[in-house]
């Protein structure tokens, strides 16, 4: 995985050089990164520098550089002298993303079957166990964040650079959304899913049943959070009917 995904905590120093700027950068990074894959802060929600900053012990600019880099990686939406926002994808946006990763890992399952070494396998199924760990434990984030590592560990066993640069930037957006739409309870089944994928590639079954499993995988992912994100619309829109105004939903919806 990426060392990015488990930064060090800061150090303290009264003369801050570069390395504890980077630091700071990822502590701050992985605080707002696990706010947004625990599923609490809601669509369209402002991520203010000034709240951030007092609530993270760290400068704005800080703050501003890492809302920079969510928003580079479309976990956040940046909007010219507004700020940043918790994205507020349509159903069509979603939708074109999972199609997007349906062809990319069809792909991915092709070039890797009956190609992984033992170890790679070994990799994978204890990949899965951290995944049932984190479940189990009700670490939500982490549950979410490990569930889409799956898919970059597939894809660094593909041995491309390009294609996991690719497949990374949709499943930040997929993990957001599952995160945003999907509930705890269904999302527990990732794991087996997991483990049914590593079966159809290794346990010698034919490259269609591997696609097959694959691809239901994702397909069952983009029902769950499509559905939830279906019945959180008509809960805003009833709100909005109902005279809330100020919901704080509307108005962001990218």
């Amino acid at each position: 995985m990426p060392a990015t995904r488990k930064p060090s905590a800061p150090a303290p120093s009264p003369e801050p050089t570069d390395a504890d700027g980077a630091n700071v950068d990822e502590r701050v990074y992985a605080a707002v990164s696990k706010a947004l894959l625990s599923g609490k802060l809601r669509p369209g929600t402002p991520l203010r520098e000034r709240a951030l900053a007092e609530a993270l012990g760290c400068t704005r600019g800080a703050v501003r550089k890492v809302l920079a880099r969510l928003g580079s990686e479309k976990r956040l939406v940046l909007e010219h002298n507004r700020g940043a926002f918790v994205p507020n994808p349509s159903i069509e946006d979603m939708r074109g993303t999972y199609r997007a990763r349906r062809i990319v890992e069809a792909g991915l399952v092709t070039t890797l079957f009956g190609q992984l070494a033992r170890e790679q396998v070994a990799t994978l199924r204890k990949h899965v166990q951290a995944e049932q760990k984190a479940f189990k434990e009700g670490r939500r984030e982490d549950a979410v964040r490990l569930a889409g590592d799956f898919h970059l560990l597939l894809a660094q066993m593909a041995g491309s650079e390009e294609l996991l640069s690719y497949i990374g930037r949709l499943i930040a957006n997929t993990e957001l959304y599952k995160a945003l739409y999907d509930s705890a309870e269904a999302a527990s089944c990732a794991p087996l899913e997991h483990e049914q994928i590593i079966d159809a590639l290794t346990a010698g079954k034919s490259l269609d049943k591997a696609l097959a499993v694959a691809l239901e995988h994702l397909d069952e992912l983009e029902r769950r959070v499509i559905a939830g994100a279906a019945a959180e619309q008509e809960t805003d829109l009833a709100t909005l009917l109902n005279g809330g105004a100020d919901d704080p939903h509307h108005g962001h919806g990218h």
